[in-house]
């Protein structure tokens, strides 16, 4: 399963999730959606995310069961 921090960040930047959706282009659903660990976002949408909330796609997403040691 793909884990992220998009909730975390997207919170520490004070973005809505409506705000964040506006600025990479998707709905505050599929938002929602990425949060909850109910939708991979593509690559191209995972590199927006990572470009907006200022961080490496690598320490945004990883795979469920690597060492997250390194992520934070």
């Amino acid at each position: 399963m793909l884990r992220n921090r998009v909730k975390e960040l997207r919170a520490r930047h004070g973005f809505s999730q409506t705000e964040l959706a506006n600025r990479v282009g998707v709905t505050r659903q599929t938002i929602g959606f990425i949060e909850k660990g109910d939708f991979s976002p593509s690559i191209a949408l995972s590199l927006r995310l990572a470009k907006h909330l200022e961080i490496k796609v690598d320490q945004l997403f990883w795979l469920e069961g690597e060492d997250t040691d390194e992520i934070k």
